[in-house]
């Protein structure tokens, strides 16, 4: 296909969403509950990956940087993922801990928005989620420098030989560089696609500690 084809593509191309409503009555009250039950619903609609989110996060000159990462874990302080402390996000989190995630559904047509403020976790936390890792990805978590240039994919492989060694017969430790952050959300918006773009965005803010909900204009 020719770059004028793809461009053409891109330009007419249409589809139309789905007439699966959303309304304010069927949204829960606390949106830390929304998105369980949408979770469910992504588990069951055998989404690969739903647990798959989009990190933005800003450095100290106001460059956004966005990468895809896994959720773990979700309660009432917000949301969690791992991993090296010394990465980009973790460089630009240590200037500037305010980020973003993205989580879209296609499937289901749905997109949950989530901005807040980023902090570790406490180690024991980190500590329970590391070593229910499989052992390759624990080794893997030592041998990788995160976001940092290497020579060629042998000097990756020689590092992850070392750790093999260096670990051998034993239980492998979690590095100290390795962990965990939360999201602890300010604002939620949660969007369902519905036909000619006229989507349903319900957002949730929260001011004096409570949630205030809200619909958006598509």
């Amino acid at each position: 296909m020719s770059i004028k084809k793809v461009k053409n593509y891109i330009n007419t191309n249409r589809r139309d969403f789905a007439d699966q409503p959303f309304t304010e009555k069927m949204s829960a009250d606390n949106p830390i509950d929304q998105y369980g039950v949408w979770f469910e619903e992504a588990i069951k609609s055998e989404i690969l990956d739903p647990y798959a989110a989009c990190l933005s996060t800003v450095n100290s000159n106001n460059e956004p940087s966005s990468r895809i990462l896994y959720i773990r874990d979700f309660n009432s302080n917000g949301f969690v993922f791992y991993t090296n402390y010394d990465s980009n996000k973790g460089s630009d989190l240590l200037e500037n801990n305010f980020a973003a995630l993205n989580v879209f559904w296609g499937e289901l047509e749905r997109q949950i928005r989530i901005q807040g403020k980023i902090s570790k976790v406490d180690d024991s936390t980190s500590d329970k989620y590391f070593n229910a890792r499989p052992r390759a990805s624990k080794i893997g978590a030592w041998a990788s420098n995160q976001s940092q240039i290497i020579k060629d994919r042998n000097e990756l492989e020689d590092k992850i030989k070392f750790y093999e060694e260096k670990f051998n017969s034993k239980d492998v430790p979690r590095p100290d560089n390795w962990g965990g952050y939360c999201l602890n959300p300010k604002k939620i918006e949660f969007w369902q696609g519905r036909p000619s773009r006229l989507h349903d965005r319900i957002v949730y803010i929260k001011e004096n500690n409570q949630w205030v909900k809200s619909r958006l204009s598509p």
